[in-house]
């Protein structure tokens, strides 16, 4: 009786399944119009995907590497225009695409912007649209033009000059009138954008937007306008997000970062945070120093206050290592470290702890005070607050996309390359399950406010078993010691095992993707190409592409950065040697210098069937074929 109940069910679950289907499609005819369309689309190429990592508010770098999107642009306007088109005129062409607006300002003060130029010029984003649009529907194309123009531009992208004379008629009409009616400007914009659109599916950021460089919050605006995105959240991220959520000591950390590297313009000028409180209890405390440096002082002892009190709240973080202001003692301005060895401090002045105080991780009642105005400009940031949404609603500690696993860190190993097992809140995950776990945590400081999710959210930030940072911060060593041997910062084996094959695809077959064929995309540690280190490792299986955006890591790596193009035929690395600004791309049509290397060569083309959206159609197939056999069959009607 039991199993014919179930059979029952399942029946009425499908029947209901299938009325609700055909609300939307009412008839057979839906469904055959549905079927091909569906059916075709898988036969498409996948289209491309362009990974970027480790951005650290470089903006104009971000802003030069999204709109030529890596090369591809220009790539494309060598295949179409050939030999048709001078090199210079070519890069002409391509920087009016990177930066229509500022071009034709250009091109205007010249008096170069003459109805002819703005007919050739149409003529040619028309047949570059033309030609990148084929491996993508004619409806998804459409949704790519933006709507003011999109009834203007699908009938130019349709018409066909060549073949016929009134359609060549209609063709030069349409031109001549845009022309005439002084919208040339307006229509060469919105093509450079359907262009961008054409030349990237997918963007992936794979991780640290926040600290180091000025702008990360002109970035976060430029993204927010990207059709397709996801983010993998980077250990910075974390902390900014934290901040804003009102932790305390990710606010600290924040404010530190920000001193220490000089940019505190993305706090007062970006999200509306005013230092002024700190900079005038700075003043008091350390009046002989230069003001940025004295409030760095101040702020990195609130810092390791507040991250000593989160430490003895959460032993699971397993960071009591890092407890160190108890260890100072102040007779002889030396700390003993977990070595059992003394080091001596650089600076023996501590004006806000009492050398004979039981606790020296409670605040003192004006560094409250400090602490508590941050605080109000943090969580009252409206800007922020849109920033750290998108950041949520966008992104993820990891990403399974088209068989590849994106994430920023590390997922912790054993010694012997194991899968580490961590025990938290008397659980015990590894791999996945903590990656997941992690999540969890994350989402739970932004949905519910929870205080230990708020902590956790620190402990991404600079947890040794973390997965977005992977590595135990000496940040107490590198402020206060003097013999630079305690500043190494110790890592997860991860970071050592990624060069070997069995391990990647282990990682792979535990979040469930094809071994064989999946690759893992990582950022968060700079390739260092000056000494002979590559971002490919274990034979293209992982591929780390933080090569350096960041001004402060180029002497490191000598390189400005990394970027990653999948497309239907394999995987290629751009190795990015020098990226102009916006005035030198302008004066002297300069484009990015890029050594490109295939990662992988495939004899085949990848297509949309064989992709992740591939397995939703055929879902979705699946289920209008019963519809439409109900139909047929006159179960509905």
């Amino acid at each position: 009786m039991q199993d014919i109940a179930d059979k029952n069910y399942s029946k009425g679950k499908a029947n209901k399944l299938l009325r609700l289907l055909a609300e939307k499609y009412p008839n057979k005819q839906a469904v055959y119009e549905k079927l091909v369309y569906l059916q075709s689309r898988l036969s498409l190429p996948k289209g491309s995907e362009h990974f970027m990592s480790d951005l650290h508010g470089e903006y104009e770098s971000f802003f030069h590497i999204l709109n030529n999107c890596s090369g591809i642009i220009h790539e494309k306007v060598d295949y179409v225009f050939g030999d048709r088109l001078t090199q210079e005129e070519k890069a002409e062409f391509c920087t009016l695409i990177y930066y229509p607006k500022e071009k034709m300002e250009q091109i205007t003060a010249l008096h170069a912007n003459t109805p002819e130029w703005y007919r050739r010029n149409l003529a040619q984003l028309l047949e570059l649209s033309q030609v990148m649009s084929y491996k993508y529907p004619a409806s998804r194309v459409n949704g790519f033009i933006p709507d003011c123009y999109a009834s203007v531009i699908f009938e130019l992208m349709n018409t066909h000059p060549t073949v016929d004379s009134a359609q060549r008629v209609y063709y030069n009409r349409l031109l001549n009138t845009i022309v005439q009616i002084d919208s040339g400007a307006d229509f060469i914009e919105a093509f450079t954008v359907l262009i961008k659109r054409l030349a990237v599916d997918r963007l992936h950021i794979v991780g640290d937007f926040y600290d180091r460089g000025n702008r990360p919050d002109a970035i976060l605006n430029l993204l927010m306008e990207y059709p397709s995105v996801d983010i993998q959240w980077g250990n910075h991220d974390v902390l900014w997000m934290g901040a804003a959520l009102g932790s305390e000591v990710c606010i600290a950390s924040v404010v530190r970062n920000s001193l220490r590297y000089n940019n505190t313009d993305v706090l007062e000028r970006g999200y509306g945070i005013s230092l002024r409180s700190l900079s005038t209890f700075a003043s008091r405390l350390y009046p002989d120093e230069n003001p940025i440096k004295a409030a760095e002082r101040a702020m990195t002892i609130i810092m390791f206050k507040l991250e000593g009190q989160l430490i003895r709240r959460n032993p699971d973080f397993q960071m009591e290592s890092r407890l160190l202001l108890d260890k100072i003692d102040f007779r002889v301005s030396a700390v003993t470290l977990g070595d059992g060895k003394r080091y001596e401090l650089e600076n023996a002045y501590f004006p806000t702890i009492d050398e004979n105080t039981q606790d020296p991780y409670v605040l003192t009642e004006k560094e409250q005070e400090v602490v508590d105005d941050l605080k109000s400009y943090f969580v009252e940031s409206l800007m922020l607050k849109r920033h750290v949404d998108y950041l949520y609603q966008k992104g993820s500690i990891y990403t399974r996309f088209n068989g590849n696993l994106l994430f920023h860190g590390c997922v912790p190993l054993n010694e012997d390359g194991s899968l580490r097992v961590v025990k938290f809140g008397g659980q015990e995950y590894k791999g996945r399950q903590w990656f997941d776990f992690c999540e969890k945590m994350a989402r739970a400081a932004w949905l519910h406010g929870d205080e230990t999710a708020k902590d956790f959210m620190y402990f991404l930030w600079c947890g040794r078993i973390s997965p977005v940072s992977g590595r135990e911060f000496k940040t107490f060593e590198r402020a206060m010691i003097v013999d630079e041997s305690t500043w190494v910062e110790p890592s997860d084996p991860y970071f050592r095992y990624i060069d070997k094959a069995s391990v990647c695809e282990k990682i792979l077959a535990e979040f469930h993707l094809e071994p064989k064929r999946g690759h893992i995309i990582n950022g968060h540690v700079p390739v260092k190409v000056r000494k002979g280190e590559t971002p490919v490792k274990a034979g293209g299986k992982a591929i780390i592409i933080d090569g350096g955006f960041c001004k402060a890591y180029h002497k490191k790596t000598g390189i400005s950065g990394f970027t990653l193009i999948s497309n239907s035929r394999g995987l290629r690395l751009l190795e990015h040697q020098k990226i102009p600004d916006v005035r030198e791309a302008l004066r002297e049509n300069q484009d990015i210098e890029s050594v490109s290397e295939t990662v992988e060569l495939q004899s085949y083309r990848t297509t949309v069937g064989d992709s992740d959206e591939g397995r939703a159609i055929k879902e979705e197939i699946s289920d209008l074929y019963k519809l439409l056999l109900a139909y047929q069959n006159g179960l509905l009607k």
